[in-house]
């Protein structure tokens, strides 16, 4: 039977899927992630999974994959030795940043050091207008002049970013042309190729990280493809998921690596907007813990929401505007440095405090025995008896309680006098009260009341939190899917090809160039059609538009969806119309009588959506007995004190059944845990849902 397989690479866990088109074998595994050879988990992972399942790998038709190799090289800086080539009087551009400061009372706030030394950053000299037209060409000796200077500090790769070259991109691409011809074995990202568009310091800094990075993913993603075929004998072509919740080609992805550093993450969103369509909860809260961070994910009229940019490597606390930007398409959600792994500690004013340090899977929480001495979240639930020590990843793993204990005892109870119990009980609350108050303000940044929205749990950790996270969030309901542990490689099987094109023309709303709007979107849809159609029939391919539109004189823009077709007269009020909505989704008002601009013009070419049948379970009425493990001592979270709770195998619990909480129910990825009072059912095809309403 045709099957797809699915694999992403967690901080702590590496999560394999195999599904069958026909929905009767859906198989999920989870392995160690080894950070030093990242393919090694994937290759072993898919080849227990394919023996478990019985499906020989010449039936693997699709294979999908998400990693988060090029963001841990950006934030660990184990890229390539990089130079940027750059118009003269704009070397320190990309030091300088911009003028807000993410935290203006720290007077020893830090930013991300540039990706390009001072020394290794080098002026040409030319200058294109902001109109398109030419002051001054460069000279192709000054070019390699630079190319000299490049080769005698050993360059490997090179980023060029010229003033203006979005609208002008010649001086770039002749500078691209001769380090081809003088350093063929150079990485080389022109800005006016990856990110054409306005805002010189975002395009440097995007076209910096992705010739990082460049090479490590041109080695890695043709020794993961190699492996997959040679050694799995799985012959699919392998595509990788993007950022913006689409899947690449494997060529793409190789050249424009910076559009990957969010695959793990748009996976797991994609997975739940998939499943709310399924559950008739088109609007939720997209909420995945795993091993290293968790992330929240407004999931809105079926779709994740989507962010023009965002950063990377963080300084601050995970704070907005201390990072890295990366001028890319990406799936907007919320990442906190707090997961299974996180690391528990006592400041120096004896605070209690939760990540955003990890102890990753190597040396792992101290339960795992690998040699952490330090106490995680794991820990802390371990100790509180949501986790069955003999149980880990369906028994395949066993966890040391007592060295748990410990540690807590060392590390958090004795500095903050408390027992055990106590200390384990303030490491899983605080994860609980940073990650809501995290998803509260994602939420309420987008307009949306959380209050409103189920939250849909997953990821290894998720499960076990997500109950303590919706009482806080006050939220309606939880939807624990099947599989909950590898969601997001579930995710990557439900993602449609997709690319995004953008090029910025600025100007007034009310004096719109429509020929040239219009020609630039035949060119986008051109260039689109020419990379999907390698892959995707053209008469699949779908298009959206969106245009980049502000008030007059404001800062920043909102991304606005508008209908495809030529542009007319009669379209400027209707995009006016669109606008004014939009921004007052997320504002709650609209300016009367002010201008309208527009900055950028976006297209997202989409392939067929995937369709997938999952596994149905059988009905059991209402009767769980069939699946009751047995009673396990938990703590409870109105009691305060532990109590004895049902403990439910969840591969035997029958769709239609109705449980109360408090429960435990486990499956071999992840536990569900509820600690304290919720209405369970089961639907047909697995999925958990507690009625949290009217309850505290």
């Amino acid at each position: 039977m045709v099957s797809r397989v699915g694999s992403d690479i967690g901080g702590t866990f590496t999560d394999i899927v195999i599904l069958s088109e026909d929905g009767s074998t859906f198989e999920i595994g989870k392995v160690l992630t080894t950070p030093d050879n990242p393919d090694e988990a994937v290759v072993v992972g898919i080849s227990e999974a394919l023996a478990s399942s019985g499906v020989p790998p010449g039936d693997i038709s699709y294979a999908a994959h998400a990693t988060t190799l090029f963001t841990n090289a950006l934030i660990e800086r184990k890229g390539a030795r990089t130079a940027l080539i750059t118009t003269l009087g704009f070397r320190d551009a990309i030091e300088i940043a911009r003028e807000h400061r993410y935290d203006m009372y720290d007077l020893r706030m830090e930013r991300p050091r540039p990706l390009a030394a001072r020394h290794l950053r080098f002026e040409l000299d030319e200058r294109v207008l902001a109109d398109g037209s030419v002051r001054k060409a460069p000279d192709d000796a000054d070019i390699l002049s630079i190319i000299e200077q490049l080769k005698a500090e050993k360059i490997e790769a090179v980023g060029v970013c010229l003033i203006h070259s979005y609208v002008c991109p010649a001086h770039e691409q002749r500078v691209a042309e001769l380090l081809a011809r003088e350093l063929p074995s150079v990485a080389v990202t022109i800005s006016s190729e990856l990110v054409p568009e306005i805002r010189e310091y975002d395009r440097t800094s995007t076209t910096l990280a992705n010739v990082y990075v460049k090479g490590i993913a041109e080695r890695y993603l043709k020794q993961l493809s190699r492996r997959i075929r040679d050694e799995l004998g799985i012959e699919c072509a392998l595509f990788i998921m993007q950022s913006n919740g689409g899947v690449s080609e494997i060529e793409a992805a190789r050249r424009y690596p910076i559009r990957l550093v969010e695959s793990g993450p748009a996976a797991g969103a994609q997975a739940a907007a998939y499943f709310g369509q399924l559950l008739g909860h088109p609007n939720l809260l997209s909420f995945d813990m795993g091993g290293t961070t968790a992330k929240a994910c407004v999931i809105a009229d079926g779709e994740p929401l989507i962010a023009p940019e965002f950063e990377v490597d963080r300084q601050y606390q995970f704070k907005k505007g201390s990072g890295l930007p990366v001028k890319i398409p990406a799936i907007e959600m919320i990442e906190i440095g707090t997961g299974g792994g996180s690391i528990a500690q006592v400041d120096a004013l004896r605070r209690l405090q939760v990540g955003p340090r990890s102890a990753g899977s190597k040396p792992g929480p101290v339960s795992y025995g690998l040699g952490g001495t330090e106490p995680t979240v794991t820990d802390a639930d371990l100790v509180l008896g949501y986790l069955d020590p003999k149980f880990f990843l369906g028994g395949k793993m066993s966890l040391d309680a007592d060295g748990a204990r410990r540690a807590l005892v060392e590390r958090i109870g004795k500095p903050l006098n408390l027992e055990v119990t106590e200390a384990a009980w303030g490491v899983h609350q605080l994860a609980n009260e940073s990650m809501a108050s995290a998803a509260r303000i994602h939420a309420i940044e987008r307009g949306k009341d959380v209050q409103k929205f189920p939250i849909f749990a997953f990821g290894g950790a998720g499960p076990v939190h997500a109950y303590g996270v919706a009482r806080i969030l006050r939220s309606p309901k939880v939807l624990y899917p099947v599989g909950a542990g590898v969601l997001s490689a579930i995710g990557l099987l439900t993602a449609p090809l997709a690319f995004d094109f953008v090029r910025s023309l600025p100007g007034p709303l009310d004096n719109l160039d429509l020929d040239a709007v219009n020609a630039l979107y035949e060119q986008m849809e051109a260039e689109a059609r020419e990379i999907l159609s390698r892959t995707v029939p053209v008469d699949k391919i779908t298009f959206r538009r969106f245009a980049d539109m502000r008030y007059r004189k404001q800062g920043y823009e909102i991304r606005v969806p508008f209908a495809g077709g030529k542009l007319a007269a009669a379209s400027i009020p209707t995009l006016r119309q669109s606008f004014e909505e939009h921004y007052r989704d997320l504002y709650g008002h609209t300016v009367p009588n002010a201008s309208v601009d527009t900055v950028s013009w976006r297209l997202v070419a989409l392939g067929p959506r995937p369709e997938l049948k999952l596994p149905k379970i059988p009905a059991s009425g209402t009767d769980a007995k069939a699946a009751l493990k047995g009673t396990r001592q938990i703590y409870l979270a109105d009691a305060r004190h532990f109590g004895e709770v049902p403990v439910y195998d969840r591969y035997k619990i029958g769709a239609g059944t109705k449980l109360s909480g408090p429960a435990v129910i486990e499956e071999r990825e992840s536990t569900v845990v509820i600690n304290g009072p919720g209405l369970i059912s089961v639907d047909e095809i697995g999925t958990l849902s507690v009625d949290l309403e009217n309850k505290s």
